[in-house]
């Protein structure tokens, strides 16, 4: 670490102190993340064993789904394993480690919504040139753009842990490892390294939440021109996507635009976007859209077909 400390291990309250209730929540969670993981990675390869299933806007699909497994998976498997230990503890190079990570996938997942907004856009509003715009070559580099943003974003909040100092106080009123609880752990003024994060996480979620509405409702406002049949489809697809976009900025937007003293109720907020939302993003995609149920039910029909082979 760049500054002196004297903490080397972090104690985390966690989110509850009744033993029975702990071990309740780690069979509720266990079930949520192994849903989260099967209901992604069938999309996952779905999408990549499905011939159907080639257009871009699948393609996208494909790697918000993967990056929804990474990004649950920095909090909830450490989560789970703290739900039955007696005495919580992280190192604080991994609680570093998980900072950064948790942030940088959350960002890239906020750059692949942005793109799937993006796209939509020109299949709806330019249909004539959907195909030369969303080339294979441009989907590639929006998605790689989407990585190296979130990368960029981690680095910065990096950097701003690496200047906290602890000299104190080990014990982090959360059960995962984010800027604003260890903002209360510091023994040096914080309020310059709170105006950053407001800046490179809390105002960069408003931009991109505002960006996403203005789009879809210039792509709402096309449809007027398309047909009964071509507007059910779009709005169908669309429906999809915002739902995805408020169960995710909300959250975050509630918990980053404030100030890190109010910090009492975010543990709750923050299971819904950490543990629930990843789970939930499959299910939207997949009951809203028929290409991919169908798709997922010829791959699963194939399967049983060989496994009686």
């Amino acid at each position: 670490m760049a500054s002196t400390n004297n903490v080397t291990e972090l104690i985390i309250v966690g989110l509850f102190q009744d033993p029975e209730v702990q071990r309740g929540c780690f069979v509720v969670f266990l079930l949520v993340y192994l849903a989260t993981m099967v209901g992604n990675g069938l999309i996952v390869l779905t999408v990549n064993v499905s011939k159907s299933l080639r257009s871009p806007m699948y393609f996208f699909l494909s790697y918000l789904s993967l990056v929804e497994i990474t990004y649950s998976s920095t909090v909830v498997p450490k989560f789970m394993t703290d739900l039955l230990a007696k005495i919580k503890t992280i190192s604080l190079e991994g609680c570093v480690a998980q900072i950064f990570f948790f942030h940088f996938f959350g960002v890239t997942e906020i750059f692949l919504l942005t793109v799937m907004a993006y796209d939509r856009y020109v299949a709806i509003c330019k249909p004539l040139h959907y195909t030369t715009i969303m080339s294979r070559s441009v989907c590639h580099l929006l998605v790689a753009g989407s990585w190296l943003g979130g990368f960029f974003h981690s680095m910065v909040q990096i950097i701003i842990t690496l200047q906290l100092s602890f000299c104190g106080p080990n014990v982090i009123d959360h059960y995962f490892c984010d800027l604003h609880p260890l903002f209360k752990l510091s023994c040096t003024d914080t309020s310059v390294e709170g105006v950053i994060v407001l800046a490179n996480s809390g105002l960069f979620s408003i931009f991109s939440f505002l960006l996403l509405v203005s789009s879809y409702i210039v792509i709402l406002y096309n449809l007027r021109n398309h047909s009964a049949e071509g507007r059910r489809k779009a709005l169908s697809t669309c429906a999809s996507h915002i739902t995805v976009v408020l169960l995710f900025f909300g959250p975050a937007i509630f918990l980053y635009m404030r100030p890190p003293s109010t910090f009492t109720e975010d543990k709750l907020v923050a299971v819904f976007y950490t543990v629930v939302t990843p789970m939930l993003n499959p299910i939207i995609y997949t009951l809203r859209n028929a290409e991919v149920k169908n798709a997922m039910r010829k791959l699963w029909g194939k399967r049983m077909n060989s496994g009686r082979d």
